[in-house]
């Protein structure tokens, strides 16, 4: 095969494919299937469809040889053996709408060929007198998509008999097979068989097989930037494999590295796909690990340096740019094998991508536990402020979060730390962005590096915490900043953190009522996914007041002050679940009382403004100046009296004592 346009019937005549270990998994979700299935559906019968390039890299003998099951079909069938390098999420996708298609009770034939004959061209293939398979498409074995492949997507048996390895991919792959399933099911016998049709005959690659000579790892690496684009993480895995080829080998280590780092990117995607209710970002987790890393194993920090310096780094560990060119550009590249021009980072050797891949397989369970605290196993006051912390940066655990638990044995201590990170984090966000940058100057550019380098100790940094906070405290009257905001935005509404603060009440209420459940899920509430029509936080006094009920009691304002009464934080109502925004311009009884929508039924913020007879301005004082007496108590914060708080909400023109 070179450059000639092939039909998927084609290429599935006398081939076997296998994706390679440096290649990632099956990474399709809803939005890529659903285009493919639009291809398919506006495809006319007298028509191509060209989807792309599939470029393949015959495996030599010395490799297909040790495969056990595929041998005999290559050398007496002569069938040729390729690694997919690029093309592999669309030949993955067709194999298995033919699957779903074959699983139909009818048709018995599709395109007047038998379901046994299509399954044996494009599933797999069997000597007549054995029961062993030879699958035409699939994973190497030491892959764990192999297995699921074979026993979730294609329904055969398995000779494993350990429990299924769940990656991201492997959820994909399923999520692929539901997708057809229930799209065909859909269909008539006719329909199905003008479907197979055009997958198998209207569909076409261009196929193109690279030259010998040609590096697979960099052709990978250049060709996989259509399509969705590769993580960092996934790039790098590729890397670090080709790497390793290019080092001297001795003893069969080449062979052994390769296998620690397949297992590492393994058992990083086992932990990055458990979580059932979303998937940790690959990068976000590869980004916490590297700087640990680095601190650690390349650039300790001495106490004395200069801020310029420490700057530098703390843009490395916060950028994402900096950090994916770090990686691939400088850390891993070739032209570190063996040279010793730049002193400041280490040479390309098999025991730095031996410690690399080892470190970073042991660190991956870490973090999906600081991500996932309830399926940790640490104490619930770890528990606790862990989510809290997770819910403040909106994804997952920051690289000193990560280091304290990579350093802090002491629970107790670690709880500490928890504790006065939390409360710092949630000062911040009060005080502003020139009150960081005045401390960031003050106790060196970010003084968390010093730690996860192992230059500060843990008593230390609760100490830098602390002296954070204080001076914070000291600087800035919150009554004041609060009032600010008032004038000068959206209020409260406007806040960064208003979900983060009306999470925190909502959960205070429910430790005071006398049940145990929760009412918001956090990932729904902080979804910032939904369109215009739905909202998690609700406008009490709504935003389009035209009902009489509003403007009989908000009528005497001027417009501004309207603003600020909507805006205000005792109006702003965090709801159990996304409701449409035009239920909440209704009046204030039939937002209370409505069956199952109405705030009786709600959260617990719902239920408890739901007590209230009516809603006026004195309601949204009250709330708030309640609410605030909340953020005193839970954050160990003054705003003042009674007074420094009407002016804190804006609503000093109420006229109330």
């Amino acid at each position: 095969m070179k450059t000639e346009l092939f039909t998927v019937s084609k290429i599935f005549t006398e081939s076997l494919y296998r994706i390679p270990d440096y290649q990632r998994g099956y990474s399709w979700g809803l939005d890529q299937l659903k285009d493919f299935w639009l291809d398919l559906e506006q495809l006319q019968d007298d028509s191509k469809h060209y989807i792309g390039v599939l470029t393949l890299e015959e495996v030599p003998e010395e490799k297909w040889g040790k495969w056990e099951d595929d041998s005999w079909i290559i050398k007496s069938r002569h069938f040729k053996p390729y690694y997919v390098v690029d093309g592999q999420q669309r030949l993955t996708t067709i194999v298995i709408l033919i699957e779903a298609l074959l699983e139909r009770d009818s048709p018995l034939y599709y395109n007047y060929t038998e379901l046994k004959d299509i399954r044996r061209k494009y599933i797999f293939d069997s000597k007549p007198e054995e029961s062993s398979r030879s699958y035409i498409f699939g994973y190497e074995k030491d892959n764990p998509s192999y297995e699921y492949l074979k026993t979730k997507i294609f329904l055969e048996r398995s000779e494993v008999h350990h429990p299924y390895e769940e990656t991201i991919y492997t959820k994909n792959l399923l999520s692929a097979k539901e997708f057809f399933v229930e799209k065909i099911t859909k269909m008539s016998d006719e329909e199905a068989n003008v479907l197979f049709t055009k997958a198998t005959q209207q569909f076409v690659f261009n196929a193109y097989e690279i030259s010998s000579d040609i590096d697979v790892f960099v052709t990978f690496e250049t060709m996989n930037n259509r399509g969705k684009p590769l993580t960092t993480l996934e790039l790098l895995k590729n890397r670090l494999i080709f790497l390793s080829t290019k080092l001297p080998t001795m003893d069969g280590t080449e062979n052994r590295l390769r296998r620690v780092i397949n297992d590492a990117w393994k058992t990083a995607y086992h932990f990055l796909g458990k979580n059932e209710k979303y998937v940790i970002e690959d990068d976000d987790f590869l980004k916490t690990f590297l700087a640990y890393y680095y601190f650690v194993n390349i650039e300790k920090i001495p106490d004395q340096d200069d801020e310029e310096t420490n700057k530098k780094r703390f843009k490395f560990v916060n950028m994402m740019e900096e950090f994916s060119r770090f990686l691939l550009n400088e850390l891993f590249t070739q032209k570190r094998i063996a040279q010793d021009q730049d002193n400041r980072l280490p040479e390309i050797s098999r025991d730095l991508l031996f410690n690399f891949s080892d470190q970073l397989k042991e660190s991956v369970e870490l973090y999906y536990k600081l991500n996932t605290p309830n399926d940790s196993g640490y104490t619930v006051a770890e528990k606790i402020k862990l989510e809290q912390l997770c819910r403040l940066r909106n994804y997952g655990p920051s690289y000193i979060l990560f280091s304290i638990y990579k350093i802090e044995t002491n629970v107790e201590k670690r709880i500490k730390i928890l504790e006065v990170m939390e409360r710092s984090n949630f000062i911040y966000s009060l005080s502003g962005r020139n009150y960081s940058r005045k401390n960031r100057k003050k106790y060196g550019y970010d003084f968390t590096m010093l730690y996860s380098s192992g230059s500060m100790t843990s008593d230390k940094l609760i100490h830098e915490y602390r002296q954070m906070i204080d001076e914070a405290l000291k600087e800035n009257n919150l009554a004041e900043l609060l009032c600010d905001w008032v004038r000068n935005g959206n209020g409260y509404y406007g806040w960064k953190f208003i979900r983060y603060f009306l999470f925190e009440y909502e959960m205070y209420l429910k430790g005071i009522s006398k049940t145990d459940r929760d009412k918001i899920d956090w990932i729904v509430f902080n979804n910032e996914n939904y369109d215009d029509d739905y909202q998690t936080i609700e406008h009490i006094y709504p935003q389009n007041a035209r009902d009489k009920y509003w403007t009989d009691r908000f009528s005497i304002y001027n417009q501004n002050q309207k603003k600020i009464l909507r805006n205000s934080l005792g109006n702003l109502l965090a709801l159990s679940k996304p409701k449409n925004s035009s239920l909440s311009n209704k009046p204030f009884v039939e937002k209370r009382d409505t069956l199952t929508t109405g705030y009786r039924y709600g959260s617990y913020s719902e239920n408890e403004v739901s007590a209230c007879q009516e809603w006026t301005p004195n309601e949204i004082l009250e709330r708030g100046l309640k609410m605030l007496d909340f953020l005193e108590l839970h954050w160990k914060l003054t705003i003042g009296d009674k007074k420094k708080k009407i002016e804190a909400l804006g609503l000093s023109f109420l006229n109330i004592n």
